[in-house]
């Protein structure tokens, strides 16, 4: 489920969740034209696979967003603009989760309380996290 500090990994396990079930053919290809009736047969069976990844897509998406961020993100009939409107709420969101994980490193000291190998893992994966939110750290 999305929450509030998980977005990366949410947006990578969706993704590879999507293209597994053969359903992420609407983020990858624009909409073609609705069909008409002068259509040919397969200009119509692709836009029915379009339409068919959109629909599911979007219901599995929104299945995995925590109630309270739904009603934060605009309602969408494509879930490529769905998914434009979930990464914009986050963009915010993530330099403040770089600035407190900035101040847990800074201050993070060794205490005994557990051993220096945990220590210095809880330390790395502060740093790994700042570096897929694009932070350096000299």
């Amino acid at each position: 489920m999305l929450s509030c500090d998980n977005f990366a990994d949410w947006k990578e396990k969706i993704l590879l969740t999507l293209g597994c079930m053969d359903i992420d053919l609407a983020l990858r290809v624009d909409e073609p034209p609705i069909p008409t009736k002068l259509s040919a047969p397969n200009e119509k069976a692709a836009y029915e696979r379009w339409e068919r990844s959109n629909r599911l897509s979007l219901m599995f998406i929104k299945s995995h967003v925590t109630k309270s961020i739904r009603g934060s993100i605009p309602d969408c009939d494509k879930i490529a603009d769905y998914m434009k409107s979930v990464e914009e709420q986050f963009v915010r969101s993530d330099k403040a989760l770089a600035s407190t994980l900035m101040k847990k490193l800074s201050g993070i000291r060794f205490d005994n309380s557990k051993s220096v190998r945990e220590h210095i893992m809880e330390m790395r994966d502060i740093a790994a996290q700042l570096k897929s939110l694009e932070v350096e750290i000299s």
